[in-house]
């Protein structure tokens, strides 16, 4: 287990099961924070704590909770007032049911913590509400009190840890309404295809290669400006002109991408391994070929075979131009026919002889 400090202590409520547990947060941020300064000497700008009755500043010690109302009264609220609220979920995360995970929309998903036994009497407790929910391939929907107010939570397996996600409840939620484009934009099944050819070529990740590109910028930055030297020069920025060619734009894409990974590209962006899409208006495209075909039919001149029959290229052998022509050069076929087996006919016959006379008896 993580060796850092619990931010909360309490336990699971798992029907009559109780599950002491320490809440210690899952993620951490890498995120450069800069200090204000004074930009005529580099002193700090500090931020320090006054009485506005008293005009003087005060320690941590002396500064408490209110809530100050809609007349502007303050109503002073204390760490004992609500450790005293009367609500199961003050020390206790309490499952209240169990649901598939695909239940979960991921704009409720919030801070992510570990939750991690107490003790040697919470490990078989603890390790039994975790092989239940990995036979049952649900996760767990909890109520749970935390920084003065209650919270739901989701309770999943990650490794051999039980981690709990922050929920918004469902009325913290805004609704996308007017965020939608509200003009009626038609995508034809081209622009449909480039873009999943694209979404192929870029293909899939692992997300444990990617890293923050900007972080390390600034610190690369921060190193040389403390050593005197010359910050890098900028990498060059991708084009922001307005898209106005969207099958353009598509395509390129797509090269682009081939071209990062070392595929081979051609002048346009090839679609046909993707599957076609089936459409109404997709018979025209049929029918058109099939016109064109015929047209191709009819353009083609016949020429004869050694065989005499007539032969087109790029026709079938039906077509209805292919048999107009046999027929037009049948009658002259026929009489070179003709003239080529009498002449063979006059060559194998011999000429007549005498009929020998018959000897009488």
């Amino acid at each position: 287990m993580l060796h850092v400090r619990s931010i909360w202590n309490g336990a699971i409520s798992f029907g009559l099961v109780s599950i002491p547990i320490k809440l210690v947060n899952a993620t951490e941020s890498h995120s450069i924070s800069f200090r204000q300064i004074h930009t005529e000497d580099g002193g700090r700008i500090r931020y320090r704590k006054v009485c506005e009755l008293e005009d003087r500043e005060v320690t941590q010690a002396e500064i408490g909770k209110a809530y100050e109302d809609a007349d502007g009264s303050v109503i002073p609220i204390t760490d004992e007032d609500l450790a005293e609220l009367p609500i199961p979920t003050t020390r206790t995360i309490e499952i209240v049911s169990f649901v598939p995970a695909d239940r979960i929309d991921p704009l409720q998903m919030d801070a992510a913590y570990y939750l991690s036994a107490n003790g040697v009497p919470a490990a078989k407790p603890y390790t039994l509400l975790r092989e239940a929910l990995k036979r049952s391939h649900k996760v767990a929907i909890a109520k749970f009190a935390l920084r003065g107010r209650e919270r739901l939570g989701m309770l999943r397996v990650v490794d051999d840890v039980i981690a709990m996600h922050g929920l918004l409840w469902p009325d913290e939620i805004r609704a996308p309404q007017g965020v939608a484009p509200d003009t009626d934009v038609t995508v034809r099944d081209k622009e449909l295809d480039l873009a999943d050819a694209l979404m192929d070529t870029l293909g899939e990740v692992d997300l444990a290669d990617l890293h923050d590109d900007y972080r390390e910028a600034v610190e690369e930055m921060i190193a040389a400006k403390a050593t005197g030297e010359r910050p890098a020069e900028p990498a060059a920025r991708a084009s922001s002109a307005k898209v106005l060619d969207l099958m353009a734009a598509l395509e390129k894409s797509v090269r682009d991408a081939k071209e990062s990974r070392g595929e081979p590209t051609g002048e346009k962006a090839d679609v046909r391994s993707l599957p076609s899409r089936t459409t109404p208006k997709a018979s025209g495209g049929k029918k058109s070929t099939a016109t064109a075909k015929k047209a191709a039919a009819k353009r083609t001149v016949p020429s004869a075979s050694p065989s005499g029959r007539a032969t087109a290229s790029g026709a079938g052998a039906g077509s209805d131009s292919a048999k107009k022509s046999t027929r037009s050069t049948q009658p002259a076929k026929r009489a070179a026919k003709k003239t080529a087996t009498a002449k063979s006919t006059a060559k194998k016959t011999p000429a007549k002889k005498a009929a020998p006379r018959k000897r009488s008896a």
